[in-house]
C-alpha cells in the first residue's frame, strides 16, 4: 500500500468502488473503502484520513446525513460523488459541510485534479502577522475576506457571524444562536451548531485547530474576537 495521502472511499457500488480504488492507488494514494455510512463514520473515529470521497446514495444513510456527523470526527475535505446533479442537492451538500461536489458520471482525471486541490494547504498571506491575520465580513455580499482573499459564506454561516458581530465581542449563548439561525422549533441542537461553527472556522481561520476569530466559551456559547476581526458592513455604516 502507498504511503501517500490517505483517502476514504464511501461507495456501495462495487464496480465503481473498485475502479476508484485502483485509480487512486496508481496515483500514489493510500485507500480505504467503506460500503455504508455507519462503517465510514466508524473508520473516521479510529483512523486519520486526508480526503473523504462520499456517495450520497448509501444503503443505510443518506449521504447528506453522514456529512455533519463526519465533520465532528475529521477535518478532512469531503468530496461528494453523486448521480444527484440538481443544483439544490449540490447547494445542500456544500452548506452542511461538503468541500466539493462531483456529479456522476465523472472524468477520473478531473476527480484527481479536485483531490489535489483539496489537499493543498490553505494560503496564508505573508503580509499579515499571526496575531492579526486579517478578516473582514461583508454581509451584504455574504462573504468573508481573509487576508484579502474572498470566501463565500452559506446563509447560515453568514447569519452566525452577523449575530456574533452585532454582539460586539460579547458571548452569545448556544440557545440564542440556535434560535436565531435555525428558528425556534426548527429542530436544530448543539450538534448542529458545532458543525456550523466548524464550517465557519474552516473558511475564516488561519489555523482552524487554534481559532483566533470564532471563539468558543465552554458551556456558554460563542463570541467573535473583535481585536482581530472587523466587520466591513459596520465600518461602511460608521463612515
Amino acid at each position: 500500500m502507498s504511503g501517500g495521502p490517505r483517502i476514504l472511499i464511501v461507495e456501495d457500488e462495487e464496480q465503481l468502488a473498485r475502479m476508484l480504488r485502483s485509480t487512486l492507488i496508481q496515483a500514489g494514494y493510500a485507500v480505504t473503502n467503506a460500503k455504508t455510512g455507519g462503517a465510514a463514520l466508524d473508520l473516521m473515529r479510529h483512523q486519520r484520513f486526508d480526503v473523504v470521497l462520499l456517495d450520497l446514495g448509501l444503503p443505510d444513510f443518506d449521504g447528506k446525513d453522514v456529512i455533519p456527523a463526519a465533520r465532528l470526527l475529521t477535518p478532512a475535505p469531503i468530496l461528494v460523488i453523486s448521480a444527484r446533479d440538481s443544483g439544490q442537492e449540490k447547494i445542500a451538500a456544500l452548506d452542511i459541510g461538503a468541500s466539493d461536489y462531483v456529479p456522476k458520471p465523472f472524468d477520473t482525471e478531473e476527480l484527481l485534479a479536485r483531490i489535489r486541490v483539496a489537499l493543498r494547504p490553505p494560503r496564508v498571506s505573508k503580509e499579515a502577522g499571526p496575531s492579526n491575520p486579517g478578516l473582514e465580513l461583508d454581509f451584504s455580499a455574504r462573504r468573508a475576506i481573509v487576508n484579502k482573499n474572498p470566501v463565500r459564506l452559506s446563509r447560515k454561516e453568514a447569519e452566525l457571524l452577523r449575530l456574533l458581530s452585532n454582539a460586539e465581542g460579547a458571548i452569545v449563548t448556544h440557545e440564542q444562536i440556535v434560535d436565531a439561525v435555525w428558528g425556534k422549533g426548527g429542530g436544530a441542537d448543539l450538534m448542529n451548531l458545532r458543525v456550523l461553527a466548524w464550517q465557519v472556522r474552516q473558511k475564516i481561520e488561519p489555523d482552524p485547530a487554534r481559532p483566533c476569530f470564532l471563539i468558543s466559551e465552554a458551556g456558554e456559547g460563542y463570541r467573535l474576537n473583535l481585536e482581530v476581526a472587523r466587520g466591513a458592513e459596520k465600518l461602511a455604516l460608521a463612515r
